[in-house]
């Protein structure tokens, strides 16, 4: 048996399941999704992913309930029998007309997929990320900016920029020139033993680990703050990562070639990160 997926409620195999061409998510973005990983048949802080996605669809005026799709996704890891990887959840407008028009949409379609993953290794935590500045602008006004849409192309385009130069990842700035965040994540700096990440207003979507690492830092009694980080600032830290709910927290090493840092995983990204996992044991038993 291949892949199990859930379609609106109904177990499938992943060859089986179709979509409606005539779907808004697939015509035109109009939907939402959010993607993390499974831990011992089980996902960390799921209900904040659903929080997440709730807000989303509220705000898009896609009526669903997000929040009561804890059991779906959690039998949909069980159907495929993961103890480990990775689970995303689709929600689009649903079926509609072919020119844009939201009040044509009127039955979403949620798609649940869960499948193995392979985390990055321990070396790739030693040896950290490089990234480049992405020609890439996120705008702090966007509507968009606050949901992770459908419609993914710019991060898609970040990160393509990324690959192609042989780079781990791409980083964004708005458009006032302060940074935003990677391609797929949050980003932090750590200055003179203060941790600092952009504030909420810089045009990001704001992830689940991001929350969990202000929440570490607190519990560990390191200073942290949420700030506008010019390049200057960047390039002055003493060291920097990386966070989503797939790759954790990933130190940064160096940005368009240059050093952050000693060009290595700092302190205070090493302590969060051994934090962090303490976490995800603890609550994912």
């Amino acid at each position: 048996m291949g892949q199990i997926v859930n379609l609106n409620g109904r177990f499938l195999n992943a060859n089986e399941a179709k979509i409606s061409i005539m779907d808004n998510g697939f015509l035109f973005g109009y939907g939402v999704f959010g993607a993390t990983r499974i831990y011992n048949s089980t996902v960390f802080r799921l209900e904040s992913h659903l929080s997440r996605l709730q807000k989303s669809t509220a705000r898009l005026g896609i009526i669903v309930k997000a929040l009561e799709l804890r059991t779906p996704v959690l039998e949909t890891i069980r159907a495929n029998n993961l103890e480990d990887g990775l689970v995303r959840i689709t929600i689009s407008a649903g079926e509609g007309s072919l020119v844009p028009d939201p009040r044509s949409c009127a039955n979403p379609t949620i798609l649940i997929t869960a499948a193995a993953y392979s985390p990055p290794t321990p070396d790739m935590y030693e040896k950290g990320f490089k990234a480049v500045i992405s020609a890439i602008r996120r705008h702090s006004g966007a509507p968009a900016s606050e949901m992770k849409t459908l419609n993914y192309i710019e991060s898609m385009l970040a990160r393509q920029e990324a690959k192609m130069a042989d780079y781990d990842d791409a980083l964004l700035l708005n458009e006032k020139g302060y940074l935003s965040e990677s391609s797929s994540g949050n980003v932090f700096i750590a200055k003179d033993k203060v941790l600092k990440t952009p504030p909420e207003n810089s045009g990001f979507i704001s992830g689940v680990v991001r929350e969990v690492v202000l929440q570490i830092a607190s519990e560990l009694d390191i200073k942290s703050v949420e700030t506008d980080i010019s390049l200057k600032d960047l390039f002055k830290a003493d060291e920097a990562f990386l966070t989503n709910s797939v790759i954790e927290i990933m130190p940064l090493v160096s940005v368009n070639d240059r050093a952050i840092g000693l060009g290595k995983p700092g302190i205070i990204t090493r302590k969060i990160l051994e934090a962090f996992r303490d976490k995800v044991s603890r609550e994912c038993a």
